[in-house]
């Protein structure tokens, strides 16, 4: 499930114009690693939660830029609803 939701994340920062080569679980989504500031991160955050139904606060933002890739997949994975996570039926 993370895999599914480490690419959708990678795959969103790749439509924003960032370089996603080379990124992996362990790259911090802000300092030290992609350096997404609020206004990218809130975008980010958007598409995450209309992909995955998730919600996030308004304050919790600056918190998701210190996490990395794979720590913020997780949390997605963790708050997410039914089978969005795992795609589209088939």
């Amino acid at each position: 499930m993370s895999d599914t939701i480490s690419e959708f994340v990678l795959s969103t920062l790749g439509e924003l114009n960032y370089d996603t080569s080379g990124v992996t679980d362990s790259t911090p989504l802000g300092d030290g690693g992609l350096e997404l500031e609020s206004l990218s991160l809130a975008e980010v955050a958007m598409h995450v939660e209309q992909q995955y139904g998730v919600q996030f606060a308004d304050e919790e933002l600056d918190g998701i830029g210190k996490l990395t890739v794979g720590e913020f997949s997780t949390l997605i994975g963790e708050r997410a609803q039914g089978p969005a996570v795992t795609g589209p039926a088939a």
